[in-house]
């Protein structure tokens, strides 16, 4: 069955599915609070590996890649509901509410916190929407993005590190960026906005780098992990060959071949 996905609003967004579903690899431009309704939602990202149980909130900080793996709950269900918080919103309360950050959040990359009972009653009056009983004006959906950042800031004042941080991303370094992040399967655009460059910048020092470009790298360096996995953990293609940024089996068999002169079946 398909994932049913929705968005309720603007900036609200609602997951539900009834079977295992993998999601694709998504750059996350914005950030985002998030609610799981039901399920669990198994996120990859360069720094590891977390489940986002049933019943907990979680704050997702811009500007990094996510893969996920979603479980319906054993009734059946998987339900997520995100809101984002995008720049403009967030710049235009700080503005108002004289906010200014002078110092970078130093916590941990994703921050998950049990629902409080204003976060829980927060996103309990979403509901509504969900269920089609009320639609939601421009004006009320901006008021309920607000009262987000209200409570997300009651919860924890250095939460204001996060959210309002408004500097451009530093660039990264593009060696061990790449080796982090080669397995997702995004846009060289993504690419190059994650390591704080342009889409030029980002060209320009990557041929400086691996002497090679974008494309031809991210297929040599998957395919040696392919070969790897195959010759050594004894791992079958299509057990593993999505989670190395393939898009289908049938170019990966044949990218395998032309780099290797064999075909898997022959390591």
């Amino acid at each position: 069955m398909e994932t049913k996905r929705e968005i309720i609003f603007d900036k609200l967004v609602y997951s539900c599915i009834y079977e295992k579903h993998r999601g694709s690899e998504e750059f996350i431009p914005e950030h985002f609070l998030g609610f799981q309704l039901s399920g669990e939602t198994h996120a990859f990202h360069a720094d590891g590996n977390t489940v986002i149980p049933e019943n907990t909130i979680v704050l997702v900080k811009k500007n990094q890649l996510i893969r996920t793996i979603k479980y319906p709950a054993k009734s059946g269900k998987y339900q997520f509901l995100s809101i984002m918080l995008d720049k403009a919103t967030l710049q235009q309360y700080a503005l108002e509410n004289k906010i200014i950050v002078d110092k970078k959040y130093e916590g941990q990359q994703k921050i998950f916190f049990e629902a409080d009972d204003f976060l829980q009653n927060y996103f309990v009056s979403l509901s509504p929407y969900i269920n089609k009983k009320k639609d939601a004006s421009p004006r009320l959906a901006d008021l309920k993005i607000r009262e987000a950042i209200e409570l997300l800031l009651r919860s924890n004042v250095d939460f204001k590190k996060i959210l309002f941080d408004f500097s451009e991303p530093f660039k990264m370094d593009l060696k061990e960026f790449m080796n982090q992040n080669y397995t997702f399967n995004v846009s060289v655009e993504s690419l190059a906005k994650l390591t704080g460059r342009s889409l030029s910048g980002f060209k320009r020092d990557f041929a400086k780098t691996f002497e090679t470009t974008p494309k031809q790298w991210l297929l040599a360096k998957r395919l040696d992990e392919a070969y790897y996995l195959i010759k050594h953990k004894n791992q079958k293609p299509a057990n593993f060959y999505l989670d190395l940024g393939f898009e289908n089996l049938s170019h990966f068999y044949t990218s395998f071949k032309e780099k290797f002169g064999q075909t898997t079946s022959q390591i």
